[in-house]
């Protein structure tokens, strides 16, 4: 489904800030990132330390002042529990809603913030496989705790500058969708779910298409995923020709994926761009809308169909 390795535009972009060395590649190691604990049972398991107790938080939430001390050494990655919440507790491969802000620890400015989600809040996945700043600050922690992360500018690579995280997972966010049930279209294929909405698809009698057509399942109300966006999706993919599957975050385990819309195929992105949050869509595309372009992929002759969830999206912070 993905084209290419997803880009990351910015240091500071909401959802694609890595913590250097967490997952491995090719990000530089860093002695102060936390390790997975096994004991625990927490990927990172980040402690607090001489600078996350030292940043003064007032207030909450857009609204809180974050105060970093000239002198904070930032010498590991720590974290410090302002206030401790009461819900349910947040793991790895969670998706929810985020209230947070960056601070450039030396100059105090906030680099970026959930104030450019709607409504404020940001839909984050917890993707273990990609270690994301907002495993280490809100992990094995209960919903409503608000958090402190520090971390040092080696964490960023080369030249990365010390930066503090302010973050609240707000609520736990729906992983299928949940729009309202839309009359299925004529001629498309047809669509089951079981009990945990996992879809299983019945291609038509027919002829392949010969153009991209996608349809709405359920109607959702949410934000609208505009290009370029970052995308929260459960999905599935088969094959036009025999109805077999290729691919399916429902077949990991129900793991939604992210991915930015530029960073899958035409068809794909034709899918999502334009539709609310709690959609669930289907697409049917030929190979010059999948994978026709890519000499030798398996799927290249192939037209494909894909059922979407549409669970979250978020702007993706253009670098600066």
């Amino acid at each position: 489904m993905r084209k290419r390795p997803l880009i990351v535009l910015s240091t500071v972009a909401a959802a694609t800030l890595l913590l250097a060395g967490c997952a491995g590649g090719a990000a530089p190691e860093s002695s102060g990132t936390p390790s997975p604990s096994a004991s625990s049972g927490c990927l990172l398991n980040a402690q607090p330390g001489a600078t996350s107790d030292a940043v003064v938080v007032d207030g909450e939430g857009l609204d809180a002042k974050v105060t970093v001390p000239a002198d904070a050494p930032f010498a590991d990655v720590e974290r410090t529990i302002i206030s401790k919440g009461d819900g349910d507790e947040v793991v790895a491969n969670d998706l929810v809603g985020v209230k947070f802000q960056i601070i450039e620890a030396a100059t105090g400015e906030i680099v970026d913030s959930s104030a450019r989600s709607d409504g404020g809040e940001a839909s984050v996945l917890l993707d273990q496989n990609n270690a994301s700043l907002f495993i280490a600050a809100l992990e094995c922690q209960p919903l409503g705790t608000q958090v402190v992360l520090a971390l040092p500018g080696k964490v960023f690579g080369d030249g990365g500058t010390a930066k503090v995280v302010y973050a609240e997972a707000v609520e736990q966010l729906p992983e299928v969708a949940t729009g309202t049930p839309v009359d299925p279209t004529p001629g498309m294929p047809t669509v089951k779910l079981d009990d945990k909405g996992a879809p299983t698809v019945t291609i038509p009698d027919g002829d392949a298409p010969t153009e991209t057509k996608v349809a709405v399942l359920k109607q959702g109300d949410g934000a609208t995923v505009a290009s370029g966006d970052l995308v929260v999706v459960q999905y599935l993919g088969v094959k036009w020709s025999d109805g077999t599957e290729f691919d399916s975050s429902w077949s990991r385990d129900a793991a939604p994926a992210q991915f930015q819309t530029t960073g899958v195929v035409a068809g794909f992105q034709k899918a999502l761009e334009g539709q609310q949050v709690g959609s669930q869509v289907i697409v049917v595309m030929p190979p010059s809308d999948g994978y026709g372009a890519n000499e030798g992929h398996e799927l290249q002759k192939e037209s494909l169909v894909f059922v979407v969830d549409i669970l979250a999206t978020t702007p993706v912070q253009q670098q600066q």
